[in-house]
């Protein structure tokens, strides 16, 4: 009988997309998230899909606009709270 390792791969492409499932050494984790002279999407160290390659510029923008959205949404949640405060609101329904 063939050893289940040997018929099942822990790495490779599925439709064009790549996946690794090895376990991950500390080395591989930081090697994977850089690598220059690649692109702003490199493979995955672990699991399924690309990441992004800190060695390159563009990722780096990437990061800095993620970032900024969240703290404008965080901003904006803060400023709706503190305007709703506890204030009375009046409600005016009309009979006719």
């Amino acid at each position: 009988m063939a050893n289940d390792e040997s018929t099942k791969s822990q790495s490779g492409e599925l439709f064009g997309i790549p996946y690794n499932f090895k376990r991950p050494s500390v080395g591989r984790m930081l090697s994977a998230y850089w690598q220059p002279g690649e692109g702003m999407l490199v493979e995955k160290p672990f699991g399924v899909g690309y990441t992004l390659n800190l060695a390159n510029w563009r990722s780096w923008i990437v990061l800095l606009v993620a970032a900024a959205l969240v703290w404008q949404e965080s901003t904006q949640e803060f400023e709706e709270a503190e305007e709703s405060g506890d204030e009375p609101v009046e409600v005016i329904v009309d009979d006719d």
